[in-house]
């Protein structure tokens, strides 16, 4: 993800529920599912929606919910190619690394973007281990080998005895992801940026550790070709000119007393500039990601507050938000409780479910509905 989010990891700070843990006594994997299928037909969440009439005016909490979860297939799938020699960007430099063998392969980053990208491309049969925050259908039942900090488990990736783990240094320690290289295994890093064209980049750097380049560009331009279409249908929803919705992103962990605003470069501001908004972290200069503080959360003045679901039920829900930051409850999403949650694996999960994940924000803010009791 961007530096923000990377950043956040780095300080032990999970992205991901807060009761994940890494699977101690994780089993070899000996037999895997077919290669999914594809889903026959995406509806949007914006084909059904009931869009307000004047989304400035609304009152109360929404949830974006993706109307099917599921990680959508190549059409055609390609058997890979290999051997490959392919670059690893690790933190030291790019380093030439070469892939023989993806019969067994461990995706893992703090979004499950990696672990996303394999499953689309057609060969998520051939993962034997996921990150936490990898929650799509298919993959619950292979074994977790990272924690509610993001840290690896050695032990446990070793015992599923993988032919390839491919990972971007959003999770660590990097001595833990170097044991794996000392152990033989090949373990490429791949670029992860927060941003649409990054989950395009990503398409191509995972396809070619697979030994499948021709299928990754394929995925990278679907991706594209989506977010496109979806941004272009927001356009048509969203108000315009001086009556956009002004948003902003929190992130918020209230067990570890954790309240920060995510700015330019983070991916929050992707999101907003594609949901029609208005990016106020950007017009208070708030670039990465920076603590939470009363003056700049009432400089911002957000219409709208888009928050990780998770995130929002650590801190007590809006009730419990709205007491322990006052100056949130001074701005006009704080006294019209506009805040569109989704969850945590999702909303910064730019990846194959890229314009899914738009969409249902976009419906979330402008068709709202209450939020679940």
């Amino acid at each position: 993800m961007a530096v923000a989010v990377l950043a956040l990891a780095g300080c032990g700070i999970s992205l991901t529920p807060e009761n994940s843990t890494p699977t101690a006594d994780a089993e070899v994997a000996s037999a895997h599912s077919p290669v999914p299928a594809t889903v026959e037909e995406y509806v949007s969440p914006l084909d059904t929606a009931a869009f307000v009439a004047d989304p400035h005016a609304y009152v109360g909490e929404s949830t974006a919910v993706l109307a099917d979860d599921a990680v959508r297939v190549l059409d055609t799938v390609d058997q890979p190619s290999l051997p490959v020699t392919v670059t690893s960007h690790t933190r030291d430099g790019d380093v030439a690394v070469e892939v023989s063998d993806v019969s067994r392969v461990v995706a893992m980053d703090i979004a499950g973007s990696i672990a996303a990208t394999v499953w689309a491309l057609g060969l998520g049969d051939t993962l034997v281990g996921r990150d936490a925050a990898s929650d799509f259908p298919g993959v619950e039942d292979l074994p977790v080998v990272t924690g509610a900090s993001h840290t690896v488990n050695v032990e446990s990736i070793l015992a599923l005895e993988p032919t390839l783990v491919i990972t971007d240094g959003s999770i660590g320690p990097t001595d833990s992801i170097d044991q794996l290289s000392d152990a033989g295994v090949p373990v490429v890093y791949v670029s992860n940026d927060s941003t649409f064209a990054g989950a395009q980049e990503l398409a191509r750097q995972v396809s070619s550790a697979l030994g499948v380049a021709s299928a990754g560009e394929r995925l990278a331009t679907r991706i594209g070709d989506e977010v496109t279409a979806a941004t272009a249908r927001i356009g048509e929803i969203a108000p315009t000119d001086g009556e956009r919705l002004r948003m902003i992103f929190l992130y918020l962990r209230g067990s570890a007393g954790v309240y920060y605003m995510f700015g330019e470069e983070s991916g929050a501001d992707e999101l907003v500039g594609a949901l029609g908004g208005v990016d106020v972290a950007a017009e208070i200069g708030l670039d990465g990601m920076k603590p939470l503080t009363d003056e700049a959360m009432l400089a911002a003045d957000p219409d709208v507050i888009l928050v990780m679901s998770k995130g929002i039920e650590s801190v007590g829900g809006v009730d419990g938000l709205l007491e322990a930051k006052p100056a949130i409850a001074l701005t006009q999403a704080g006294q019209q409780r506009r805040f569109v949650d989704m969850a945590d694996s999702q909303i910064l999960a730019f990846g194959p479910r890229s314009a899914q994940i738009l969409e249902s924000l976009a419906a979330a803010v402008y068709a709202p509905e209450p939020a679940a009791p």
